[in-house]
């Protein structure tokens, strides 16, 4: 096998299994790409772009001998593709959750859980802010997590129970993913712009990098399903 192509045969076996599964009867997720494909267009666009600033200042960088080469600007293809596949498997998941469970819903536990996850990543955010990946993907996670709640009313599709419980399940492929892109190592990160706290070999901010993607998704998603 061309070792090249290990970044993009990661990508295309994450989303096999949802976009073949969005025919489900039950599900049918299909019936919502009219929402969901117009909602990751923003996070991907503001994700693209972070992650161009970071890849430019040696927060990571990615190693040549497993991606195929082509780069828009300073991104590998894959890693822009990864903007669009991870967010589309997970809200697919979350789909799943809130179609099989649909008692899942408005608990105020679920709130203060997530409120008070936003009060911490927004102090170690601040007390590790010289650190760009610490400081960035906690400062801004804790700072929207806060905003949702700040304009819960135009925000009142949102609710949180579903959002932990689906990104909770969201963590295993996640971390599979992750853990590859790490392992192999297709992704390399710069220590001294992180924690060094590592699951196995995934950097801790990777979970509340991953989340802040996520959320923006589903939070855009279900804002345009109301809207309709």
């Amino acid at each position: 096998m061309n070792n090249h192509y290990i970044y993009f045969l990661i990508l295309a076996a994450s989303i096999t299994g949802p976009l073949a599964l969005s025919f489900d009867k039950k599900v049918a997720f299909y019936k919502n790409w009219k929402y969901l494909f117009p909602a990751m267009l923003f996070p991907a666009i503001l994700y693209i772009a972070w992650d161009m600033y970071f890849t430019s200042k040696g927060v990571w960088s990615f190693n040549e001998a497993y991606i195929t080469g082509i780069k828009i600007i300073n991104l590998p293809l894959e890693e822009v593709l990864f903007f669009l596949i991870v967010p589309y498997c997970c809200v697919f998941i979350y789909a799943c959750i809130r179609s099989y469970f649909p008692r899942l819903k408005e608990k105020k536990q679920a709130d203060h859980f997530l409120m008070g996850l936003a009060a911490v990543l927004l102090i170690t955010g601040v007390l590790y802010h010289d650190r760009y990946y610490t400081g960035w993907t906690f400062i801004l996670n804790g700072v929207f997590i806060f905003s949702l709640y700040l304009f819960r009313n135009y925000f009142k599709g949102f609710d949180a129970l579903p959002f932990l419980i689906s990104y909770a399940v969201c963590l295993i492929p996640f971390l599979i993913v992750n853990g590859f892109l790490t392992a192999i190592p297709v992704v390399l990160y710069n220590d001294a712009e992180n924690l060094g706290i590592r699951i196995h070999t995934i950097p801790v901010e990777d979970v509340f990098y991953g989340m802040l993607l996520v959320l923006m998704n589903i939070v855009i998603y279900e804002k345009r399903k109301a809207g309709n």
